[in-house]
């Protein structure tokens, strides 16, 4: 399986994480956790062989199956059911069957005989890996995570992002792989196949490496927990199941900070008897024993914890705007024989809150994307209104310059920054020092998802386009994001599958895709949030 001997995790200059050492095997389940930029992510990627650690050793035995938070799809014009065959090779197979299939149809003699044999050896060579069974339990999987059938036969770029992140997570699954590392594998599931997966994972009879904010996945899963405390710089290893670490966690902080509080009273007494005896040349030296007794007892102890950072997220005062700033009249979108939706109309009211609903696939990340003019549409058109000023946040981060760094993205999105007012606002969403000169594309999701919300701030946006924009949070770093979404004056149209947001969002009408009905919001609506 995995094991990780004094491991030292840095970012940059910045430490991580120091002599850390724990073993992953078959049947350990083991939840990841630890508040946003401490590193889950960063020590993911090294399990799973991606990066390197600056000290320590990571060895492994067996398949590992890793689940980045970003798809990583390869070909795009791969389609969607090779793309998870290839995990156990059976897509080469399965299109030599295919090609062989269709020379068999020949009207030459010579190229039917051919083909006949290609035909049998590759049909050997699919039975050999599993056979037909095989193919049915990858739709098996796919079906169950939410990847309709339709989608099975099309090219990857005809796919939205959390379709195409469905896709690969089936895949990894679809692998037989002994070790799954996955990252935050709920984002962009409905509540069907979040159920479906608790218990997938709960009867993996391998290893588990799990990060996730979805509770009731820790829950139903976990055996064992991997805390990474990021004020400490350590992982604390709890070999017990979620409800009673939280519990054992309580007690341990408690513990810690008894034993500080002991420790530093007894250091006092010492330092303050030392200090009283260093005046007399006869009692020097027991007070410079004293002193190092009172040194010694508070290095024995840790350092008291200190209180995780979250974000202060506040949107921004909307620019002036006319009464409807946007409107978009009769939208259609399709992908080759695919129609996504058509004939989708909607006006946007300066203040007005609407949510998108519709099941996964039904178009709305396609229609945000027209809207923030990122896409174009087949039919109709957008039309801004007078003094339209827009904020995208993209789920999949698109909207960021990977090869830029996180100072130069802010600075590109709000040119009026000083380059001091710039890093003032990245302390505030906690890049600070050396962390605004990080590339884009080394962040882990949270540090995107933070990053692209500090970009809103500065916006001076008028209507907010948001597009999951819970996703990846911890639940500290979430409230703030939902207050900000209570207080921002100006427009919002929010995809959710966040029930918590839309409450926060307190939506005026709701837009379901892909017929494009508009209707007010009533609480009915509220049930369709965790299916969409």
């Amino acid at each position: 399986m995995i094991t990780v001997s004094k491991l030292e995790v840095r970012a940059g200059a910045r430490l991580l994480m120091d002599d850390v050492s724990f073993r992953i095997a078959a049947g350990d389940r083991v939840g990841l956790v630890g508040r946003n930029g401490a590193g889950k992510t960063t020590l993911t990627k090294i399990l799973a062989g991606e990066a390197l650690p600056a000290g320590g050793s990571v060895t492994s035995s067996g398949e590992i199956g890793y689940l980045p938070q970003d798809p990583r799809t390869g070909d795009p014009e791969v389609l969607t059911r090779d793309r998870i065959l290839s995990a156990r090779g059976l897509d080469t197979v399965v299109r030599r069957l295919r090609d062989a299939e269709t020379d068999m149809g020949s009207d030459d003699p010579a190229v039917r005989d051919r083909a006949m044999n290609r035909y049998e050896k590759a049909d050997a060579a699919l039975h050999a890996a599993g056979g037909y069974a095989a193919e049915a339990e990858a739709a098996q999987i796919a079906s169950s995570i939410g990847i309709a059938d339709r989608l099975m036969d099309q090219p990857l770029r005809t796919l939205s992002g959390g379709q195409r992140r469905r896709v690969e997570l089936a895949r990894i699954l679809f692998s037989g792989a002994e070790t799954l590392l996955l990252d935050e594998p709920t984002n962009h599931l409905d509540a069907d196949s979040i159920l479906w997966l608790r218990d997938y994972l709960r009867n993996h009879k391998g290893g588990l490496v799990v990060i996730s904010h979805d509770v009731g996945l820790l829950e139903a899963c976990v055996n064992k927990v991997l805390h990474l405390d990021a004020n400490r710089a350590v992982i604390d290893v709890y070999n017990i199941g979620w409800k009673a670490y939280l519990a054992q966690r309580e007690t341990d902080e408690k513990r810690r900070k008894r034993e500080r509080a002991n420790a530093e009273t007894k250091a006092k007494t010492l330092t303050d008897q030392a200090n009283k005896m260093r005046a007399k040349a006869t009692k020097a030296q027991a007070a410079q024993s004293m002193l190092k007794r009172a040194e010694k007892l508070m290095q024995g102890v840790e350092g008291e914890r200190q209180a995780d950072r979250v974000a202060k997220i506040k949107f921004p005062e909307p620019a002036p705007c006319g009464k409807t700033p946007l409107t978009a009249r009769e939208l259609s979108k399709s992908y080759g024989s695919l129609e996504v939706f058509t004939d989708v109309d909607l006006a946007v009211d300066r203040g007005s809150r609407v949510v998108v609903l519709g099941l996964n696939g039904a178009g709305k990340t396609t229609l945000m994307r027209i809207l923030a003019g990122v896409d174009e549409s087949d039919t109709g058109g957008v039309v801004p209104g007078h003094g339209l000023k827009i904020g995208y946040y993209a789920q999949e981060h698109e909207t960021l310059d990977t090869s830029r760094t996180v100072l130069q993205n802010l600075q590109s999105a709000a040119q009026q920054l000083t380059d001091t007012e710039a890093r003032s606002v990245l302390g505030s969403f906690l890049f600070s020092g050396d962390d605004a000169n990080k590339p884009a594309g080394v962040l882990s999701g949270g540090e995107k998802t933070r990053l692209a919300l500090a970009i809103l701030v500065v916006s001076s946006a008028n209507v907010l386009l948001l597009d999951e924009p819970t996703n990846n949070l911890d639940p500290a770093s979430r409230e703030e994001v939902l207050a900000a979404i209570r207080t921002y004056a100006g427009a919002i149209v929010l995809i959710t599958h966040d029930e918590g947001a839309v409450h926060a969002l307190e939506p005026d009408r709701v837009l379901i895709l892909p017929d494009g009905v508009e209707d007010l919001w009533t609480p009915d609506y509220a049930d369709l949030v965790s299916l969409a």
